[in-house]
């Protein structure tokens, strides 16, 4: 049995999930998201409650199916219940995020502004020095916050960069100046 997979998923108030075949839906006040299960999965709905099942849980390969695809679901559930949300932090002199329209421009050290363009479903809102990355799709969330951050990484002498605002970088001391002494 999968630890992880044989957990049912309770609905909370608002969202309706459907299930036709191996598609299952969430729809719920954040917006509507879908997910195709593998042929080794199936999904039944009672009571509130979604619960997944394998075909040969006996096998590996099939119960890491299943856990995988019950965080899938669950994930679909949440981001159309409460959505997800990545905090960057912008740390350096001179560097500054705007968002103008679908774009994000960031002047992090280069020659030139850095645009990237936000994709559809996410949302990004610039507050001073913090980036804050949000929508219902808790991949994409994660994914999009991870390109911003590869735009500048965090540089481990003087820790300017973009971060995640939970993220501890390690410091490192640099060149140590030796006293000169006389002999």
């Amino acid at each position: 049995m999968s630890r992880i997979g044989k957990l049912p998923i309770v609905l909370p108030a608002g969202v309706t999930v459907t299930i036709n075949g191996q598609q299952v839906s969430a729809q719920g006040p954040k917006g509507h998201l879908s997910l195709s299960l593998p042929a080794a999965v199936h999904a039944e709905l009672n009571a509130g409650r979604v619960r997944l099942m394998a075909d040969r849980p006996e096998q590996q390969h099939q119960r890491a199916l299943w856990g995988l695809c019950r965080a899938l679901v669950a994930n679909m559930v949440t981001g159309v219940s409460q959505g997800y949300q990545k905090r960057l932090e912008i740390s350096g002199v001179g560097y500054r995020a705007t968002v103008s329209g679908q774009v994000l421009t960031l002047h992090v050290g280069r020659s030139h502004p850095v645009e990237f363009p936000i994709p559809t479903g996410i949302t990004v809102v610039v507050e001073k020095n913090i980036i804050s990355v949000a929508g219902i799709d808790k991949q994409q969330v994660g994914a999009t916050a991870a390109k911003i951050r590869a735009v500048r990484r965090p540089e481990p002498y003087k820790g300017k960069g973009i971060k995640y605002a939970d993220e501890l970088i390690r410091r490192k001391a640099g060149k140590v100046v030796k006293a000169t002494g006389t002999k």
